[in-house]
C-alpha cells in the first residue's frame, strides 16, 4: 500500500505517533504535544483522507482494518520500528488494531470506537454525519458562532468536556476540516462492520484504555465499562474530560501517555 501521510514531528526520544478521531486533524493533539515533546519524539499525523491527509487509494474503503494497513507502511517508509502508539475515538480503534498485530510498542486508546451496541453506533454516526453536512451557505454563521465562547458550547459540548478551553481558531479549524474531508462519509459507513473483538489477541502489547466521565458522543458509562469487561488486564484510566480530552485536560492525557509508555519499557530495564 503506497499513502501519502501528512504529520508533524517535534522532540526527541522514543517515538510517538498520535492519531486523530473521524473528522479530525493533528492539530486536536497541539496541548499534548507541548507536554510530550521534551521526552519522545512526536509524531501527529493527519489520517489519510483527513486534514492535509491524501485519501486512500481509489478503490479502498477508509476501514478500520485498511488505515491500520496504512499506517503500518507508514511506519516502515519513515524508519518506525515499534513505534508507541496513542489515538482518541477512530484513532483509539486504529491504535488497539495496531497493537493486535504487535505493530506498537504499546497502545494509549482514548474512548475507542468499537465498544458499541449497534444503536450507540447509530448515534454516533449520526452526529458526526449532522457536522458534515452542514449546508455551505450556513458555514460561515456557524465559524462566527464558534468564534464566541458560547458558540464553543453550543456546537462542542458533545465532543469536549470544556468547550471553551479550545481557542476559536481551533474551533474554527476543527469545523473547515470536517467539512472538507473527503474520507468522512466513508469512514461513517465503515463503523457499520467494525466493533472490536477477539481481545486475548492484544496480550502481547500494553494497552491503557482512557475515557473521559464527560463524554457524550460514546458515552463512558456504557462503553468505558464494556472496555474494562473485555480487557479486563489492560489499564483503565477515568478522565474528568470529553470525547477529545486534548485541550479539555492536556496535562492528564499527557500522564496517561507517559505511564503506558512506561510500562512498555520497564521490563526490558529489569
Amino acid at each position: 500500500m503506497s499513502v501519502s501521510i501528512n504529520y508533524h514531528r517535534e522532540g526527541e526520544g522514543p517515538a510517538l505517533v498520535l492519531l486523530h478521531g473521524v473528522g479530525h486533524h493533528w492539530q486536536a493533539w497541539r496541548p499534548v504535544i507541548d507536554l510530550l515533546a521534551g521526552e519522545f519524539d512526536v509524531i501527529a499525523c493527519d489520517s489519510p483522507g483527513f486534514g492535509r491527509s491524501a485519501p486512500l487509494s481509489a478503490g479502498i474503503e477508509p476501514t478500520i482494518p485498511n488505515y491500520v494497513d496504512a499506517f503500518e507502511w507508514f511506519f516502515a517508509e519513515i524508519g518506525l520500528e515499534r513505534p508507541h502508539v496513542a489515538g482518541n475515538s477512530m484513532g483509539g480503534a486504529i491504535t488497539l488494531e495496531l497493537a493486535r498485530r504487535r505493530a506498537i510498542a504499546s497502545a494509549t486508546a482514548f474512548s475507542p470506537a468499537g465498544f458499541w451496541t449497534a444503536a450507540e453506533r447509530r448515534f454516533c454516526q449520526l452526529s458526526l454525519r449532522a457536522v458534515g453536512s452542514i449546508p455551505p451557505a450556513a458555514r460561515p454563521a456557524i465559524e462566527a458562532l464558534a468564534r464566541t465562547r458560547g458558540g464553543r458550547v453550543a456546537l462542542f459540548s458533545q465532543n469536549f468536556g470544556y468547550p471553551t478551553r479550545m481557542p476559536a481558531e481551533e474551533a474554527v479549524a476543527t469545523l473547515r476540516d470536517a467539512w472538507s474531508a473527503p474520507a468522512l462519509a466513508g469512514a461513517l459507513a465503515a463503523f457499520d462492520r467494525y466493533s472490536f473483538q477477539a481481545p486475548e489477541q492484544l496480550r502481547a502489547t500494553p494497552v491503557t484504555i482512557a475515557w473521559g466521565r464527560r463524554d457524550r458522543l460514546l458515552p463512558y458509562r456504557l462503553q468505558a465499562p464494556r472496555a474494562r469487561a473485555m480487557l479486563p488486564w489492560a489499564t483503565h484510566v477515568t478522565l474528568g474530560a470529553g470525547h477529545v480530552p486534548f485541550f479539555d485536560d492536556p496535562a492528564a492525557v499527557a500522564e496517561v501517555i507517559r505511564a503506558c509508555a512506561g510500562s512498555a519499557v520497564a521490563p526490558a530495564r529489569r
